[in-house]
């Protein structure tokens, strides 16, 4: 294993080649992304306050975070073993679960972030 420690400019474009790689070849990726572009055009049409921004983009970035550890999970169980062991399984299955927690949690932040501004913009009053 090389342990020795590249510029800062190495690590930037390291980081920027594994994004890159994710972006490719991980359809969830791609969608999660597309989604985050909606939920900013909305936030952007409701003119979130800066806080609100903040636990958006925040939530964002969670879910993104998750789908790429998602991928590195996939990645290194696939290289360790190539055979149907029950625990490679249960290693993807769990990451895999995180994924949809934060999915999850993502929804119901933008429920509660999104949906007052939105219902008020649309003219529903309780």
């Amino acid at each position: 294993m090389n342990t020795q420690r590249g510029t800062l400019l190495e690590s930037f474009q390291h980081a920027f080649a594994g994004s890159w790689h994710a972006w490719k070849t991980q359809r969830n990726v791609r969608i999660h992304v597309a989604i985050a572009i909606v939920v900013v055009i909305l936030g952007l049409a409701l003119e979130l306050q800066p806080g609100q921004w903040a636990v958006i983009i925040l939530t964002i970035g969670f879910v993104i975070v998750s789908e790429l550890f998602n991928t590195v999970v996939e990645s290194l169980v696939d290289l360790v073993t190539a055979e149907n062991h029950p625990l490679a399984k249960q290693a993807k299955d769990v990451a895999a679960g995180a994924v949809l927690t934060s999915a999850i949690v993502a929804v119901a932040v933008g429920l509660l972030v999104l949906g007052p501004p939105l219902l008020t913009r649309l003219g529903w009053r309780p």
